[in-house]
């Protein structure tokens, strides 16, 4: 599931767009234009792909065809803290709210270039990290697979909804429970993908290894 079109709403999400008519409006660009690439109903060209990637700061070859890593820096051994979770007992996921320039931090023992982190923010997922943690996972935009079940995962819902919940099986084929560290249960979710978490590191460590580019 990782197409064009997704990386490049992850793109623009990393930036710090909230929308896409935002991002349209800041860079000048046609809303409906924009929209039709970010949904998928309307493929772009490589030219505008370089377009893009100046705008949110990855790399062109990475957006059009998902080659190499998403930003440069990344190969450098850091990946991006795109977002923070757990500001609320639903365990949302916000998408590089609140950040002034980009946050990176150094890629955990068995990650890859398509490593990127969260930072905890809040006491809502105690138990499982602690506010100020970070909780690394691998942006492959892959499908749930059986092993996730049971576990504590990061997915995107069908709503355009990223969150750290608990799959569990749903009430029919390709329905997932999202079972909450803190709050209710949402039942017979859709997903577009799932990840593993790969390492969850502590507030006290997390802070000596962030690195701010701001």
């Amino acid at each position: 599931m990782d197409e064009r079109h997704q990386r490049l709403r992850l793109a623009r999400t990393g930036k710090g767009f909230e929308t896409a008519a935002a991002a349209a409006d800041a860079f000048g660009w046609n809303r409906n234009t924009y929209a039709s690439n970010e949904n998928g109903n309307a493929p772009f060209s490589y030219r505008r792909a370089k377009e893009y990637a100046a705008a949110f700061d990855v790399r062109p070859e990475w957006l059009y065809d998902a080659v190499g890593v998403m930003r440069a820096s990344a190969s450098a051994g850091l990946a991006p803290i795109i977002g923070r979770v757990g500001a609320n007992p639903e365990g949302d996921v916000l998408l590089a709210t609140g950040q002034d320039g980009r946050e990176l931090t150094p890629i955990p023992p068995g990650g890859t270039e398509k490593a990127v982190a969260l930072r905890v923010s809040g006491h809502s997922m105690r138990g499982l990290a602690d506010d100020g943690a970070l909780i690394y996972f691998e942006d492959q935009r892959t499908s749930p697979s059986s092993d996730m079940l049971g576990q504590v995962v990061v997915v995107e819902t069908d709503t355009d909804e990223v969150l750290v919940k608990r799959l569990l099986r749903g009430s029919r084929p390709g329905l997932y429970d999202l079972e909450s560290i803190a709050g209710p249960t949402r039942h017979d979710a859709r997903l577009r993908w799932a990840a593993h978490i790969t390492a969850i590191i502590p507030p006290y460590q997390a802070r000596r290894i962030i690195i701010s580019e701001g």
